[in-house]
């Protein structure tokens, strides 16, 4: 059995192994009826939130191939995104979306450099911009839980906050460490890497442009999560769901999941019990949450089917030369 067979079984084990924990202290035929008793309007509009989101993420891409001199056009930006986000939600596959944005960027003209340092800095705007939400909306969410809880999430914020920052100059001096380093070989990528977030984060044209986007996606994603909230009959509001989304989104970042699945239904079950939404209500919000994402991605594979080249090779057998 391959690396690659190994990693995608575990994944399937996590998922599984987290889902079975969850179910034996919910009531799952009340998060089914739940699920079957949604108003179909409110669910309409999380569908076409959903259709928005994908052209924010767009704009957010192209923002950082912009600031890194990368040429990408809309509509090729826009199609493999879509063929991205497809690999991502839809399928159980050991190849990330984000490798395969890396690949077909570079099959459609852009340097290997660039296309790497796209697509990851783009994931460091998205994580940065989820922190700067989190930091503002937080002092207008502390009366919505008790003292208890809001004891620790202030200091959590502040962590996270002081965390991104930390991150985020890391990156940008990573070709500044010593001399006897550099003759190992990803140095020098992690050298183009700190040159490339420079261009991206020290210029404040680009800086704004990318984390406005940053923080449009994230309110956005809070606003569809908050209308399939409404049409579950949860007693949620938007900003409710600006603060406990973007821990949840962070974690299911974490690359030891099918999809996120299990990994979020335990995130969302144990932030929204913070407001007082019973494990069902939450339950119901996440696997809802999770179709939607999964609607959302299928036309990526409808553009993956259509195009000529439906190889995705793996990184490292792309030639760097």
């Amino acid at each position: 059995m391959s690396k690659k067979h190994i990693a995608l079984a575990l994944k399937f084990l996590v998922s599984g192994g987290l889902i079975w924990m969850l179910v034996g202290g919910i009531d799952l035929g009340a998060a089914r009826d739940k699920i079957l008793d949604a108003d179909l309007t409110l669910l309409g509009l999380a569908v076409l939130v959903s259709v928005v989101q994908v052209g924010i993420c767009v704009g957010r891409w192209r923002v950082v191939l912009g600031a890194i001199n990368a040429v990408l056009s809309v509509y090729e930006a826009l199609r493999i995104y879509m063929i991205g986000f497809f690999f991502n939600q839809a399928l159980p596959s050991s190849v990330g979306g984000d490798a395969v944005r890396v690949y077909k960027a570079y099959k459609g003209g852009l340097s290997l450099k660039c296309a790497i340092n796209s697509v990851m800095l783009e994931r460091v705007a998205t994580v940065l911009g989820l922190i700067l939400l989190v930091v503002i909306a937080t002092p207008f969410f502390i009366d919505r839980v008790g003292p208890a809880e809001a004891a620790w999430i202030v200091p959590s914020v502040s962590i996270l906050g002081l965390g991104g920052v930390v991150g985020l100059v890391v990156l940008m001096f990573l070709d500044r460490l010593p001399s006897r380093f550099s003759h190992w070989r990803f140095m020098h990528g992690l050298a183009m890497l700190a040159v490339d977030t420079r261009r991206v984060f020290l210029s404040p044209l680009h800086a704004i442009k990318a984390l406005s986007w940053s923080l449009a996606g994230h309110v956005n994603v809070a606003l569809m999560v908050y209308l399939i909230g409404l049409s579950l009959d949860l007693s949620i509001t938007w900003l409710d769901c600006m603060i406990l989304i973007p821990p949840v989104l962070l974690v299911m970042t974490l690359p030891i999941s099918i999809a996120g699945w299990g990994v979020r239904e335990q995130a969302m079950v144990t932030a929204f019990g913070l407001i007082g939404i019973p494990g069902e209500g939450a339950l119901a919000l996440s696997i809802m949450f999770g179709l939607m994402a999964l609607l959302t991605g299928l036309p990526g594979g409808i553009v993956w089917l259509m195009s000529s080249d439906k190889n995705i090779e793996a990184i490292d057998d792309i030639p760097t030369k």
